[in-house]
């Protein structure tokens, strides 16, 4: 037997009832259009996802088990009805919020389920069916019997997915909230392969797409059938209603609830799609300008406005911007002291010329000698003051102008405390706080090859990448002064923050001791200063503030 399935790999704006809602109902015309059978939505699509506190409020509670009730009504009104939509909403029992689906067909809800694993257990409550109260859910539709499984519940060994193939659905159909990673993609394939094994039937997975705060959704909506086999899936970090014939077995279960045991009518067959894989440099980039692009765009500001040195760090976050919003949209300000090179304001002209983006000099050093004439400061002290110079400077424009200010600063920086609090930290979001410094240059290469290759002007000077990185807060000054060299940082620092590897471990992998002493007392040091940094995208499984969060105060020391 045969089902076409409309798989909705789309992008919801939390707190967005209305809009979230009409974007379920487009999509289900859509997938009426083109003879589906079935239309399963991401988790949480009605009120977007995450909601964090938001789901214990009651007035949202009540708020997305309303608008479910309606949008049944009116998935009947748009003559939708035959279809069966899995929407994902925020429900609750007993007023404990529930990570639900409804199963919506001839303008009514016909089943509710809950996830059984959650991600955050001091939040959402398990629920499970709320048709019979078993801790699975079947519904047979069209002959065939779907099981079901949400997110979370798909990463855990046996429980949940021991007990549904114990069911034998014909099919699971899998909603998702699932945040981008690194590396990520092919993790989902050979879980969504595993489970379907398991289970022993074709698994559909279905993910969002697009940027909530810090998190960004990629889609990676995968089709496999019962060996596992490749079947279809949407690209990485694109809206798409991926369509599909999907052959199974009929009547292999006992339902909780048959919606429907006819067999499908089919119309002409579609053509399944495979989007190619794309490499994990250009996945970070596309993950970097969806999630400012998104925090920009939902959060209601116009424009952004960050400071252009002429260095990497700030050239990369301002190719992002300008690819996330138009060059018109951005603006790039020089604030050159008295330790500037003439180069660094060379090469933040060179990119402005390139990209076509705002662009302006505010010279920094009459109001850094007003301070100093005023108040006694030396050594890092003055190096600090220019940095809180400058940032009050972007803030100002930012006050005057309604631009939002971006903070420029790496993961290797804020690893290591390599920032001004109320300097170059200022900002409202941070693009590239989960990006090694590594990772920057590879990611500035990529993107000048691309425009290279499309025939247009690299956005990024070739100087701006070669030269030597350094905060010209003093004559000659070098980041190397301070810091050991990026390359050996970013491999003690991959393993110390995203590996959690400890001192022995250190030590046994080949790392000199006072190398290692040195970069965990500057990491376990800075904390303080990472939990004042703005939000920006996570990239990685150990994004500082939403992964890994130390002590402020401890006098724990790995050695």
């Amino acid at each position: 037997m045969k089902l076409r399935v409309a798989l909705a790999q789309i992008n919801p704006t939390v707190g967005d009832l209305a809009g979230n809602s009409a974007l379920v109902r487009t999509n289900l015309k859509e997938a009426k259009s083109a003879g589906a059978h079935v239309a399963v939505f991401p988790e949480m699509i009605l009120t977007g996802y995450p909601v964090e506190d938001l789901a214990t409020r009651p007035s949202f509670q009540s708020a997305s088990i309303d608008a479910v009730a309606q949008l049944a009504k009116d998935i009947e009104s748009d003559g939708c009805g035959d279809l069966v939509a899995v929407v994902g909403y925020l429900d609750r029992n007993n007023g404990a919020p529930q990570n639900a689906i409804a199963l919506i067909h001839g303008g009514q809800i016909k089943a509710r389920y809950s996830k059984r694993h959650l991600p955050n257990y001091g939040v959402f409550d398990e629920y499970r069916n709320f048709v019979s109260g078993n801790g699975t859910l079947v519904a047979r539709v069209h002959g065939i019997d779907i099981g079901f499984a949400i997110c979370e519940d798909i990463w855990q060994d046996g429980g949940m997915l021991a007990d549904l193939a114990k069911r034998t659905p014909g099919l699971v159909l899998v909603p998702n909230g699932s945040p981008f990673e690194r590396k990520k993609d092919g993790v989902r394939l050979s879980l969504v392969q595993k489970r379907a094994k398991e289970v022993g039937a074709p698994f559909a997975y279905v993910n969002m797409t697009g940027g909530q705060d810090d998190l960004v959704f990629d889609g990676d909506t995968i089709v496999v059938d019962a060996q596992g086999k490749l079947l279809a899936r949407a690209p990485q970090f694109d809206d798409q209603l991926l369509v599909l014939d999907i052959e199974t077995k009929g009547a292999t279960s006992k339902p909780d609830i048959v919606i429907s045991e006819n067999e499908a009518a089919m119309t002409s067959p579609v053509v399944n799609s495979i989007a190619p894989e794309i490499s994990e440099v250009e996945q970070m980039w596309k993950a970097l300008v969806l999630g400012l692009r998104d925090y920009i765009e939902k959060n209601g500001f116009r424009s952004v406005v960050l400071g252009l040195s002429g260095g990497i760090d700030s050239a990369l976050v301002a190719a992002i911007a300008v690819d996330a919003l138009g060059a018109k949209r951005v603006n790039g300000v020089a604030m050159p002291s008295k330790y500037s090179s003439d180069h660094s304001i060379d090469d933040a002209k060179e990119f402005a010329a390139n990209t076509g983006i705002h662009f302006r000099t505010v010279a920094i050093s009459p109001m850094v000698d007003s301070y100093m004439a005023n108040l006694t400061l030396k050594g890092l002290a003055e190096e600090n003051l220019q940095a809180r110079v400058r940032g009050t400077t972007l803030m100002g424009i930012s006050n005057q102008e309604g631009h939002l200010v971006l903070a420029t600063g790496n993961k290797s920086e804020l690893a290591v405390g390599y920032s001004t609090l109320y300097g170059d930290a200022v900002g409202g979001y941070a693009p590239i706080k989960d990006i090694y410094k590594t990772d920057v240059w590879a990611l500035a290469r990529w993107r000048n090859a691309q425009a290279i290759a499309a025939g247009e002007v690299a956005p990024i000077p070739e100087r701006s990448i070669t030269k030597e990185p350094s905060a010209e807060l003093r004559p000659d000054q070098k980041d190397s002064d301070s810091l050991p060299d990026y390359e050996l940082l970013d491999k003690v620092l991959m393993r110390y923050v995203d590996g959690d590897e400890g001192f022995d471990s250190l030590i046994a992998a080949g790392f000199d001791s006072a190398l290692i002493t040195r970069v965990i007392g500057l990491v376990d040091k800075a904390e303080y200063k990472r939990r004042q940094y703005p939000p920006g995208a996570k990239v990685s499984a150990r994004a500082f503030g939403k992964d890994r969060r130390l002590p402020m105060t401890s006098r724990w020391s790995e050695e």
